[in-house]
């Protein structure tokens, strides 16, 4: 069956252009179109998309508001966050509100596609060629949350590992390759740490990663160490 997505943009042009993109793959089919944030609530309960595609910055109920509560939902369709502003502090609140996915407006239609697919599989994506200074800008220094704390210490040293490593941007493969195991390995750490926290994806791994301080911008596991994290 096809991935079925909402577009959600005040800009009418903009989102009749994301959704014939999308609309003209053939595993994929735009179900609805919302100009705010409210529409946008309103129309993912009554039409139940994959993938909810959400601008930012809208009048009325902005995109925040709407990934809170769309996202807030257990059942509810994931949300792939779209901005013009790649260092938009309010693409890292979305994130922390449960969006599964950050990905800039000029990026290529091949990449927009790709995304959708990803983040209705079930995992998360983030523009690669923001993430760092996004991160750092809005994470660093920021006080560590007393429940994100406690979560962590329901993981294994072992799976903590395996956490800073997708916090630091590192792929199944690679991670087996830092730590000497098979990429099955790492998919029963990942899967287990993302259960034990009650993570849906390994955007919102690394979100909690550097909530907790875990791990900061241009940090090692050694330095890790040593600062008691």
């Amino acid at each position: 069956m096809a991935v079925r997505v909402l577009v959600v943009d005040d800009q009418a042009v903009v989102r009749a252009g994301f959704a014939a993109i999308v609309d003209a793959e053939p595993d994929l089919s735009v179900v609805g179109e919302a100009g705010d944030g409210a529409s946008a609530v309103a129309m993912a309960a009554e039409l139940r998309p994959d993938v909810v595609l959400m601008d930012i910055r809208m009048p009325g109920m902005d995109g925040l508001t709407a990934t809170r509560l769309i996202a807030g939902n257990e059942d509810g369709p994931r949300v792939l966050v779209l901005t013009t502003f790649d260092l938009d502090a309010h693409v890292f609140e979305a994130l922390r509100a449960g969006a599964s996915g950050f990905l800039l407006k000029d990026a290529r239609a091949d990449d927009l596609l790709a995304a959708v697919r990803v983040v209705a599989s079930g995992d998360g994506i983030l523009a690669p060629a923001v993430t760092g200074r996004l991160i750092a800008a809005f994470a660093h220094g920021a006080p560590a949350r007393p429940e994100t704390d406690e979560a962590l210490e329901r993981l294994t040293p072992r799976e903590r590992e395996v956490l800073f490593h997708i916090a630091s941007g590192l792929n199944n493969t690679e991670i087996g390759e830092r730590l000497g195991v098979s990429v099955g390995t790492v998919k029963t750490h990942v899967n287990a740490l993302l259960r034990k926290l009650g993570l849906r994806d390994r955007v919102q791994a690394t979100v909690l990663a550097y909530d907790t301080g875990l791990i900061r911008p241009r940090t090692t596991p050694a330095e890790q160490g040593r600062t008691g994290a």
